[in-house]
């Protein structure tokens, strides 16, 4: 069993945790005194520990030193249109999933879904908590960091030097033609909404890679996905 803790409480001794993750031992996993458990800050450290006690309102539990995580790279990022519905919660927890670091939510010019600066803070706390949700469901110990950007111009702005993927479902070019494994340690992949990239996002991405998918035309959840899953096993990490 794997829950998260907030990085300053992690130390060896005695611990308590509330909330969702005694919720998740007492109530979903029904943990007992004497289970082991691996705590992570969701920041790179993890710590051995054992149930003491379980009461109605929380957990005990007696923690061994943390210990640090080596990262794995690259950091693989991915720029994710506003989805509507449901499918864009599922986009968030598959993306966690299958290894993406970090994810970056955009308003699409061609997105059917729209995020006002009144709703913006309480859906990407949403979006936070599924992406802690999957990561300790899958078993990963860092917590993919989830934000949002005004614009593509500020989500571009805002990345760092590496290598970058566009998707394009009419490009012919592959994974290993599109990404070189081993020559940068920070990955950006950005896929667009139901309707595609509008010309002028193109416009600014000329500096992206194109990279295609496969003959046929995948939803605007899925695709990200499946590229991160892509690049997790071209660069085995």
């Amino acid at each position: 069993m794997r829950i998260f803790v907030d990085p300053a409480a992690l130390s060896a001794g005695e611990l308590i945790v509330r909330g969702d993750e005694h919720h998740y031992l007492a109530r979903v996993r029904r943990a007992r005194p004497g289970d082991p458990v691996e705590l992570v800050d969701g920041a790179g450290r993890r710590a051995a520990a054992t149930i003491l006690r379980i009461t109605d309102g929380e957990t005990t539990l007696h923690a061994g030193p943390p210990e640090a995580i080596a990262a794995r790279p690259p950091l693989v990022r991915a720029l994710v249109p506003l989805i509507k519905g449901d499918r864009m919660d599922v986009c968030i927890e598959k993306l966690v999933e299958v290894g993406a670091d970090a994810i970056v939510v955009w308003p699409a010019a061609r997105s059917v879904a729209r995020l006002d600066d009144a709703r913006r803070d309480a859906r990407i706390a949403k979006y936070r908590a599924i992406a802690q949700a999957a990561a300790r469901q899958s078993g990963r110990a860092q917590i993919p960091e989830v934000a949002s950007a005004e614009s593509l111009v500020a989500a571009l702005a805002a990345l760092p030097d590496g290598q970058r993927l566009v998707l394009d479902p009419t490009s012919d070019t592959p994974l290993d033609a599109a990404l070189a494994p081993g020559t940068a340690s920070d990955v950006t992949v950005i896929s667009g909404p139901e309707g595609g990239l509008a010309p002028g996002e193109l416009d600014q991405l000329t500096s992206f890679t194109p990279l295609g998918l496969g003959p046929r035309v995948l939803r605007a959840e899925t695709a990200p996905v499946i590229a991160v899953a892509l690049i997790r096993a071209a660069t085995r990490s």
